[in-house]
């Protein structure tokens, strides 16, 4: 086994001693850092690697932090004045994972760069901790790259905010197989449409 393959045995086994002694230090230093900053190498490389980071020019690490815990619905002294179907408040839970949020956050604070992709690196009992792995599209050794110049098309830019990443994607409801039915043909919205549009010839 190569060293990267050890060190992904090491994180499959995170309840282990040394791994928590390690993310336990690891979040304390994250915790005294901005909300969003810089990294200057990531902090798991046989990760980032694995989800399409390369250590070359063009492509950055950002960590970035998000308060963990569900969504409570924004409403004044928490009356909805509705029918109790939608009196909830406090149980409900957002629609998109906190790493898709995590992405868009980054995405936003970084405007010229694109969102290649971002994994796990440490929780706490506030926060989440993620690094998001990004690329700038105009830097000749992306635009160069064969691999990797798919993402400079303009059809990629904020990925993030549209549920392209592979976060993003987890809460599409997209897959195949009998469970996956409600979205064939691209969406929710999209398969709904098809299904209720009556459509004539006409003439017929």
């Amino acid at each position: 086994m190569g060293a990267y393959k050890y060190m992904q045995e090491l994180y499959k086994k995170k309840q282990s001693d040394v791994m928590r002694y390690l993310l336990r230090l690891k979040c304390w230093q994250y915790r005294q850092l901005n909300r969003i900053t810089r990294a200057p190498r990531p902090s798991r490389p046989e990760k980032a690697r694995r989800l399409g980071y390369r250590a070359k020019q063009g492509y950055v690490i950002y960590r970035t932090r998000v308060r963990r815990g569900g969504r409570k619905r924004p409403v004044p002294k928490g009356c909805t004045y509705g029918k109790p179907k939608t009196h909830g408040v406090n149980s409900l839970k957002p629609a998109r994972n906190l790493q898709a949020v995590a992405e868009e956050r980054v995405g936003r604070r970084c405007g010229g760069l694109r969102v290649l992709n971002s994994y796990w690196v440490g929780q706490d009992a506030t926060y989440k901790f993620y690094e998001v792995i990004l690329v700038d599209p105009m830097h000749k050794a992306i635009r160069r790259n064969p691999e990797a110049q798919w993402i400079c098309k303009a059809v990629h830019k904020h990925r993030e905010l549209r549920g392209l990443t592979s976060a993003g994607r987890r809460s599409r409801g997209l897959g195949k197989g009998h469970g996956y039915s409600r979205t064939i043909g691209g969406s929710k919205k999209a398969c709904w449409k098809r299904r209720n549009t009556l459509s004539l010839r006409r003439k017929r």
